[in-house]
C-alpha cells in the first residue's frame, strides 16, 4: 500500500529534537494558542517576539541537556518489540532494508537478560558483535549496546551468576576498543574519540569489579549437593555441556573431583561437541592404553568450534521473514507455521544482516 503524505508543495511542520524524541516546533505556547481568538492583531505582534525568544531559549536548554546525555552511555534507546520484519531489499511496498543495529535496537534484549534461559544467548551475541560488528552499529545502536552491557554487568555483580561469561565478553570488547582507539583514522568510527576512551575506561572498571567479586558462602541447614547419592551427583555432571563448569564443580569436594575425572563423562562430552571423524585425527592414548578423553576434548577444542547450546533462542520464520522471540509468536500467514521456523544462533543472527 503506498504511503499517503502531505502535498509535496507544503512546507510541512518544523521539528526539534529533544530528550524525549522529535517534537513539533511551535512558536507560541499552549496558553497563547488557546486564547488566540481573543487577542487582537496588534497584541499578537507585540507578544510574538517575546514568545519566540522564550521558546528559542527553551530549545537551547533542551539541546544542551540532550548533548549531555549524548556523551553518556546511559541514554535509553531501548524498545519493547518482540518481533521484527527482516527486510533485505527495497520493494514497491517497503523502502530500505533492516540493519543489524536496527534489529538490535528494536528487539527486547534488555528484558531478555533477565531470563535465565536467554542470558547466555545475549552475552554470546554481544561478544560476537564486539569482535567484528561494533563499528557497523549506528550511534543509537552503540548506546543501546552499552546500555544492555551495563545491565548485564550489574546483574552479575548482584546475583553472582555467570561471571566467567561476562569476563570473556569484556575481555574481547576491551581488546577491540584498544585497537580502534590506537588505529583511529584508519577505520570509520562513529562518535567522538573521547567517548570511546570513556567507554574503554568504563569497561576496565567493570573488569576490575568482576575480578574483585567475592561470592559469599551460603550457609544452609537443608540438604546440599554433597548429601545426594553418588549416582545422582554423577547424573548432574552428565547434564553439563561446558567443560569449565565440570572442572569448577569438581574442585568443590573430593567426591565431585573423583566424579569429574570419569572417562565416560568426557567421552560423552567429546561426542556432544565434535564429530566422529575429528576423533581419528587427534586420537590421544594414555599410558594404560586407553583413550584419554579429557585430554582429547581440550585438544579438539583448539582446532574445531564447540557445539552451542542455549535454553532459548530467537526464531526466524522463512515464510514471513520475521525474527521473533520464541514465546512471543508472530503474525504468520503460512498454513503450517511451525514448519517454517528456524532457530537462530548468535552467529546466524549476525549473518542475517550481511548483504
Amino acid at each position: 500500500m503506498p504511503f499517503l503524505g502531505q502535498d509535496w508543495r507544503s512546507p510541512g511542520w518544523s521539528w526539534i529534537k529533544t530528550e524525549d524524541g522529535w517534537k513539533r516546533f511551535e512558536y507560541f505556547n499552549h496558553k497563547l494558542g488557546d486564547n488566540l481568538n481573543e487577542l487582537s492583531l496588534e497584541e499578537l505582534d507585540n507578544d510574538k517576539e517575546n514568545v519566540f525568544v522564550g521558546d528559542v531559549c527553551e530549545v537551547a536548554a533542551k539541546k544542551r541537556k540532550k548533548d549531555f546525555f549524548n556523551n553518556n552511555t546511559k541514554s535509553q534507546f531501548l524498545f519493547q518489540e518482540r518481533w521484527i520484519y527482516v527486510q533485505k531489499e527495497s520493494t514497491r511496498e517497503r523502502h530500505g532494508y533492516c540493519t543489524l543495529g536496527e534489529a538490535f535496537n528494536r528487539l527486547d534484549f534488555s528484558s531478555a537478560i533477565q531470563d535465565v534461559r536467554r542470558f547466555d544467548y545475549v552475552v554470546k551475541l554481544l561478544q560476537l558483535i564486539a569482535k567484528s560488528q561494533l563499528t557497523s552499529l549506528s550511534g543509537a545502536a552503540q548506546k543501546n549496546y552499552f546500555n544492555v552491557l551495563e545491565k548485564i554487568v550489574r546483574k552479575v555483580l548482584d546475583d553472582h551468576q555467570n561471571p566467567r561469561l561476562v569476563k570473556a565478553l569484556l575481555q574481547d570488547l576491551s581488546s577491540t576498543l584498544c585497537i580502534l582507539i590506537r588505529e583511529v583514522g584508519k577505520s570509520v568510527l562513529i562518535g567522538n574519540i573521547n567517548i570511546w576512551v570513556c567507554r574503554l575506561e568504563t569497561i576496565l572498571n567493570w573488569q576490575q569489579q568482576l575480578n574483585n567479586l567475592q561470592i559469599p558462602k551460603q550457609v544452609s541447614n537443608g540438604m546440599t549437593l554433597s548429601d545426594l547419592p553418588l549416582h545422582m551427583q554423577s547424573n548432574i555432571l552428565y547434564k553439563f555441556s561446558d567443560a569449565c563448569d565440570i572442572i569448577n564443580l569438581g574442585e568443590a569436594t573430593p567426591t565431585l573431583h573423583m566424579l569429574s575425572e570419569d572417562r565416560q563423562l568426557w567421552k560423552k562430552l567429546c561426542k556432544f561437541h565434535f564429530a566422529e571423524k575429528q576423533f581419528c585425527r587427534h586420537l590421544i592414548m594414555s599410558e594404560k592404553g586407553h583413550v584419554d578423553w579429557k585430554l582429547m576434548f581440550f585438544t579438539l577444542q583448539k582446532y574445531y568450534p564447540q557445539r552451542e547450546q542455549y535454553g532459548d533462542t530467537l526464531q526466524f520464520c522463512k515464510h514471513c521473514s520475521i525474527l521473533f522471540w520464541n514465546d512471543s509468536g508472530h503474525p504468520c500467514t503460512a498454513n503450517d507455521p511451525d514448519s517454517c521456523l528456524t532457530p537462530v544462533s548468535p552467529q546466524h543472527f549476525i549473518d542475517l544482516f550481511k548483504f
